[in-house]
């Protein structure tokens, strides 16, 4: 027999005000699928919506990969999706693109949006690995190579802004920063098990940290388990330097950006897919990277310069690429982007010792 009974009908939370300011209250923008409509209002505004990420530079990424239809590309930080579907666009049809993202908070919406785009599994296929699983995905996908490769090293909007994963200090969260939530030590545990030594060279080493010596100690002194928190120790110690407000936030983000690399051990993967990426690419096949800080972008181009001497690559980048004014304005986060690019040789032969020189 049917139950008829009345259930009471769920209301969205009420919240502060006509246009709240909290991440989690701006349920609107957090359904990009169920509101459309006030998300493109948000974006038309020249805002990024709460949840969703601005893809950087994709001009200039199309312009290095030159993608055609019917040609195979990877994009190894899938994020929000937002390269992909642009390279997507230029590959079809014929074409397939292979994501990748290591998130998997993230991924499961990101496929989502892309599917509901209209991108079906035989064109796009999404896999829950970061750079190490590349060569096993494309194996598993029987394929020998892929004509283009894309990896965007930044952290997506979704993440900075969402205060429960810990990356930034808008609105204080956890200090966890682990881009999965399911491996690893979360950031709190990392500095209470690092030695105040140790601390202060890994700000030097992943984020070229000027005050290392004085934030690590200032930063081993307690248990820190927020992210506003920690934002305000680097500020207090900082206090006896008479910084700008300018300068002390750049040494907050600074050590965000060092605890965050540590985390997850960005530089080692990141060295690991520079190792790979000519056994991954096809013969002419074409790379491009998108770093966001000077470690990232020195191994990047310190791996194209080699390989090119090598007689791996073919043609890389003479100049870093930039985000133009017209982008910075429109989204910041761009301005310390920095893109470079490779083509893999048709054939490997060694070029002898002395070649041409790269500069940036």
């Amino acid at each position: 027999m049917a139950d008829d009974t009345p259930r009471p009908h769920k209301r969205r939370p009420r919240y502060r005000g006509k246009n709240p300011r909290a991440f989690h209250e701006k349920y609107k923008e957090l359904d990009s699928l169920r509101y459309g409509a006030d998300v493109e209002k948000v974006l038309s505004s020249g805002k990024t919506p709460a949840g969703s990420h601005r893809p950087i530079m994709v001009d200039e990424i199309l312009e290095c990969l030159r993608p055609v239809p019917g040609e195979v590309a990877v994009d190894a930080t899938l994020g929000g999706g937002g390269h992909a579907r642009a390279i997507l666009e230029r590959i079809l049809p014929g074409g397939r693109l292979i994501g990748l993202d290591v998130d998997p908070i993230e991924l499961p919406r990101t496929e989502a949006r892309l599917r509901s785009a209209g991108f079906r599994p035989d064109v796009l296929s999404v896999h829950p690995s970061n750079f190490a699983g590349l060569a096993r995905v494309l194996a598993d996908q029987g394929l020998a190579g892929a004509d283009m490769i894309l990896a965007d090293l930044g952290v997506s909007s979704m993440q900075l802004d969402n205060p429960d994963r810990g990356f930034g200090y808008k609105e204080s969260g956890p200090l966890d920063m682990r881009m999965n939530p399911l491996k690893g030590l979360p950031a709190s545990q990392l500095l209470a098990r690092t030695a105040v030594d140790k601390l202060a060279r890994l700000l030097e080493r992943n984020a070229d940290e000027p005050h290392a010596d004085l934030l690590a100690a200032a930063l081993k002194a307690g248990a820190i388990e927020t992210t506003g928190h920690l934002a305000e120790v680097v500020r207090d110690a900082l206090g006896v330097l008479r910084l700008s407000d300018e300068e002390a936030t750049a040494s907050i983000r600074r050590t965000f950006q060092a605890l965050r690399v540590a985390v997850n051990d960005e530089f080692a993967t990141l060295d690991w897919l520079l190792r790979s990426l000519t056994e991954c690419l096809s013969p002419g096949g074409r790379v491009a990277v998108l770093t966001f800080h000077s470690g990232e972008d020195r191994r990047v181009k310190k791996a194209f310069q080699s390989g090119h001497r090598d007689g791996l690559y073919e043609s890389i980048s003479d100049e870093v690429v930039r985000a133009g004014r017209d982008e910075v304005r429109a989204n910041p986060r761009a301005s310390s982007a920095k893109l470079r690019w490779a083509v893999r040789a048709a054939s490997h032969s060694p070029k002898p010792t002395g070649g041409d020189s790269v500069t940036s």
